[in-house]
């Protein structure tokens, strides 16, 4: 911590906030030297507002038979254990097309080769291109454009 407290070093703080709103930043990390043993360190960090939704609650309906699970009725359960699952990498918003109105990657029943993108996934300002894993045909598109996804989610079907 500085020695000095001083009103330069008020403004040198306000101003970095400034740059961190006008920056869309949420953290910013500044040495400023003064002499040989005396500095000033500021770490401006500002909050994100987190807003969480609880999902929809869905009521089962009662069934009459307890058969076993079988792996096949496991995959129909969770599209994430399906062969053909493409799972979100990372955490961000799930978008289908390149930008709002455009055509979309791709639709069910498209034919898409490996390493075509077939989604765009935004996180931290900045749009990563999701690509398929193998060739084949999308199947099922389980994810609704502009919605935020969690790693490991999956996306899409591709057999």
């Amino acid at each position: 911590m500085s020695k000095h407290s001083t009103d330069a070093d008020v403004a040198f703080i306000k101003a970095l906030a400034e740059i961190l709103n006008t920056n869309d930043l949420t953290e910013l990390s500044v040495k400023r030297d003064y002499a040989e043993d005396d500095s000033l360190d500021v770490r401006v960090v500002k909050q994100a507002t987190v807003v969480t939704m609880a999902a929809p609650q869905m009521m089962a309906a009662p069934q009459m038979q307890h058969a076993a699970p079988t792996a096949a009725t496991a995959v129909a359960e969770d599209p994430a254990l399906h062969p053909g699952a493409l799972t979100s990498p990372m955490v961000g918003t799930a978008y289908g097309a390149a930008e709002p109105g455009a055509t979309p990657f791709v639709t069910i029943g498209a034919t898409v080769t490996e390493g075509q993108t077939v989604l765009i996934i935004e996180a931290m300002k900045t749009m990563n291109h999701i690509p398929a894993p193998r060739a084949g045909t999308v199947k099922r598109i389980l994810f609704e454009d502009g919605s935020p996804v969690e790693y490991g989610a999956p996306l899409m079907i591709i057999e």
